[in-house]
């Protein structure tokens, strides 16, 4: 560990919950090398948050005395707990470096992407599985929207339990389309400096294995660094992809298709400025290889997303409640340009508020309105999920694209 200037990791979520009626601070770490449903408290989440990499031991043992009313703390002491934050795997430290890198080795040794939410986000045994995704199918009525060939489909990612009637409404839709190819696009949560991240393994969940499109997954990986993720560790336990898969596998059972993985990074993290402009150019090879793989007569798109986040939960210091009316409406603006396919109010929105509301799909929307074929989107669905216990929420929706 950097004594000298430590450093909490950037990839953790603290989600401040009520419980008992005291807040504790849990932390969410994708990689799952904190110990899961960790809890602290505000204290030492507050100390935490001063952990930036640019205060030495002797700063925070001075900051940690004052807030404390001037009762003495040795160094020793700070040291000491600094030690058990880094033993937790807490601090992005030369531990922390080698355990991920390590975790990253056998990972990219893997020829296959086995699932990672099975027996904890839905059944693990496929019979039980179906049954549950026929249970969320028959909450809704099957949408209705103007007939044509379905080009793409835009579907939540959020718990399915959660999500149930919006998801019922999106893979109804496409019942009876057969695809040779799906692309699907996924957010990678935790990507904050690339643009995309691919795989070639093939995805396996408790309905069987799906191959990836390997010619289009390696062309897109020529573009580079600097817009293709070095390495595929993010797609390990992201959900978003994972999560239309089992769908895609249901309603698909009869059908043989491959599928195109595309995680899509935060846009604020990767770009020089925030901007459609930007993205294009940044983008440009990627887009358009993937363009003519969508132009195809048997490619369909499937974007795994959701809209607003909002309330402590997401970072705002007010709970969801005072800002939902907002970010609903917000959402609702979104979706109106994505489905008239326009591009740039769809940039405009989002950049006049600066992403306030934290659409964490922003990036996959913007990926597939610059590669969907020339279509007319129709918004089949749109709810919001409401966590008591965080005082946050979450919009999500489901929209059918024909041509």
């Amino acid at each position: 560990m950097d004594v000298e200037r430590p450093k909490v990791r950037k990839d953790l979520d603290f989600i401040p919950v009520q419980s008992a009626g005291r807040t504790v601070i849990m932390i969410h770490d994708r990689l799952g090398m904190v110990e899961e449903d960790k809890g602290i408290s505000p204290e030492l989440y507050k100390l935490i948050t001063m952990l930036d990499g640019t205060q030495s031991v002797r700063d925070i043992q001075l900051d940690l005395m004052r807030q404390q009313g001037g009762r003495l703390i040795s160094i020793e002491e700070v040291e000491g707990l600094l030690a058990k934050l880094d033993s937790s795997y807490l601090l992005d430290s030369p531990r922390y470096r080698e355990a991920r890198k390590e975790l990253i080795i056998n990972f990219s040794a893997q020829k296959i992407r086995y699932c990672s939410h099975a027996g904890i986000s839905y059944p693990s045994q496929a019979e039980e599985l179906r049954s549950r995704l026929e249970t969320i199918l028959a909450t809704q009525e099957a949408p209705l929207f103007p007939r044509g060939k379905i080009t793409a489909l835009v579907a939540p990612h959020i718990d399915l339990e959660a999500g149930k009637r919006v998801y019922s409404s999106a893979y109804q839709a496409i019942k009876g389309v057969t695809p040779e190819r799906v692309i699907i696009l996924g957010v990678g949560h935790s990507m904050v400096k690339e643009m995309f991240s691919l795989t070639t393994k093939s995805f396996e969940t408790p309905l069987g294995r799906v191959e990836t499109d390997q010619k289009v997954v390696m062309e897109l990986m020529k573009i580079g660094d600097n817009i293709v993720s070095r390495d595929d560790f993010v797609h390990r336990d992201e959900h978003s992809i994972e999560f239309q898969l089992i769908f895609l596998q249901h309603i698909l059972r009869d059908v043989s298709f491959t599928i195109v993985p595309i995680l899509c990074g935060s846009l604020i993290g990767c770009l020089p400025d925030y901007s459609r402009e930007k993205y294009q150019f940044k983008g440009r090879d990627f887009l358009k290889i993937l363009a003519d793989a969508a132009k195809d007569e048997g490619t369909i798109l499937i974007a795994g997303v959701d809209f607003s986040h909002v309330g402590p939960k997401f970072g705002h210091d007010m709970p969801a409640s005072l800002i939902v009316d907002q970010s609903e409406r917000h959402d609702r603006q979104l979706l109106n340009f994505l489905s008239t396919m326009d591009a740039d109010s769809f940039w405009s929105e989002s950049r006049k508020i600066e992403d306030r509301f934290n659409v964490c799909g922003f990036s996959v929307l913007a990926c597939l309105l610059e590669t969907l074929p020339p279509s007319h989107g129709h918004l089949l669905n749109y709810e919001i999920f409401r966590e008591d216990s965080t005082r946050s929420a979450v919009g999500f929706a489901a929209a059918i694209f024909t041509s």
